[in-house]
């Protein structure tokens, strides 16, 4: 099953789940896809002393998870995509909603 995620918050607790629940679907095989939009964007790099939503980023990318971020959405906050979160579109998470057989949002 292909598994698309949408995650549309930077608040600690809930990106942290979200990113631990991508992390859960491809240990079990699932292929995975993750777009971040609005504040998600800035989940890069986000720590906090309970909820280490970085942490779960990278185990994501670790296991070949693949994760996109929305450019406009990353412009309106001066910031580029990288590596791990590269800069996309529209297009691409319209492409992740149709590759998809179901999509979770967070």
């Amino acid at each position: 099953m292909k598994i698309g995620i949408i995650i549309e918050t930077k608040e600690p607790e809930k990106a942290w789940n979200a990113f631990r629940f991508a992390v859960t679907a491809k240990k079990q095989n699932y292929e995975v896809k993750v777009f971040l939009m609005g504040e998600a964007v800035e989940c890069e790099g986000l720590t906090h002393e309970k909820y280490n939503v970085d942490e779960q980023l990278k185990n994501f990318i670790a296991i070949g998870g693949e994760i996109m971020a929305c450019g406009t959405c990353l412009k309106s906050r001066q910031k580029d995509g990288t590596e791990a979160c590269p800069l996309s579109t529209m297009i691409d998470c319209l492409k992740v909603v149709e590759w998809a057989d179901k999509i979770v949002t967070f």
